[in-house]
């Protein structure tokens, strides 16, 4: 492989732009190839990055020589195919979360990386931010004592949108627990593990769409209040309570740029500025894992993907969130 590692992206939408803005951040990275099936759109991608190869077709992508890794941007529903298709190419994948719809999907996803030796990680990106992985590090530590609570949310407004879109359209996977409430559930697991038992309940959209959801994820010691809505806003600072003391992640926590801490009365804030937007850190560590000829992260492993899939699918079965394509 040569000296800088030649990236492809799948789905040149809003999320793949600030992925490529973070990308050019980074030194060992360059940007070569954009497929869509709309070539237009790629074309549009293509000249506001710079990127040399345009493909009309993903297929056209995954077979050019001009790319060695792929960032997969496309609606969850499409992700599993796309990046088994690629990795039958050869292809190594970053693809965005959820990785697949659901366990199942995973498993089908991580058989065909390890069949055709080729790298494959979930864009868990706040698994890389420096500040979760100080604050982890703290946590794992016990630094603070023993973790005893954990509160962590994300939501938004978006019933302004147009119901064909992926957030709201119940054929693209819609619903804010696939999208966003996989944040708070990954922070429970980070830092906690999985849970013994899940309490969780959802409220919906006439189209059947999920839009807000209330989770409590129960360990030994320790409990993690989560909720994800689409239907107003949050304050979105996870809260991190030890017997000692308490961390506080900043909004929006899930790209935090430093935490508070609070011990004997006293709050002391320790700033952790990010090199651009955040998706800088994973993309630092996939090029890290290619260069080592590894097919999975250590900090976000199959597993850990494995895991992550089983909570969603565990959440979802409880509160009665399916999608017209699932049998």
């Amino acid at each position: 492989m040569e000296s800088k590692i030649k990236w492809g992206v799948v789905g040149p939408g809003k999320i793949a732009r600030k992925f490529a803005s973070d990308l050019q951040l980074v030194e060992d990275a360059m940007l070569t190839g954009v497929g869509s099936r709309n070539v237009q759109r790629a074309q549009e991608f293509a000249d506001e990055f710079d990127v040399p190869h345009v493909f009309g077709t993903y297929e056209e992508l995954f077979q050019s020589p001009e790319v060695d890794v792929l960032y997969i941007a496309t609606p969850h529903n499409f992700h599993k195919d796309l990046a088994i298709m690629a990795m039958k190419h050869g292809k190594h994948i970053l693809c965005e979360k959820p990785l697949g719809i659901s366990r199942a999907e995973v498993q089908e996803m991580v058989a065909v990386s390890k069949k055709n030796n080729v790298f494959l990680m979930e864009a868990m990106w706040s698994r890389f931010n420096p500040t979760i992985q100080k604050v982890k590090q703290m946590v794992d530590d016990g630094e603070l004592g023993k973790l005893c609570y954990l509160h962590a949310d994300f939501a938004f407004y978006a019933l302004d949108r147009d119901l064909d879109s992926r957030l709201l359209n119940p054929d693209l996977a819609s619903g804010s627990v696939l999208d966003i409430g996989i944040y708070p559930i990954f922070l429970s697991y980070l830092l906690l593990g999985m849970p013994k038992k899940i309490l969780a309940t959802s409220n919906f959209h006439s189209n059947g769409t999920e839009l807000q959801t209330s989770m409590i994820f129960d360990y030994d010691q320790a409990q993690a209040v989560l909720y994800s809505g689409l239907t107003s806003r949050s304050s979105m600072i996870a809260e991190i309570s030890c017997t000692e003391g308490e961390l506080l992640l900043n909004s929006r926590w899930h790209e935090a740029d430093g935490y508070r801490l609070s011990k004997d009365g006293e709050e002391e804030e320790f700033p952790m500025p990010l090199t651009g937007i955040g998706y800088y850190y994973e993309i630092l560590e996939v090029n890290k894992c290619l260069k080592a000829k590894q097919i999975e992260s250590k900090l976000w492993s199959h597993q850990n993907s494995l895991d992550l899939s089983e909570l969603l699918d565990s959440v979802r079965e409880k509160c009665g969130i399916t999608f017209p394509f699932e049998t």
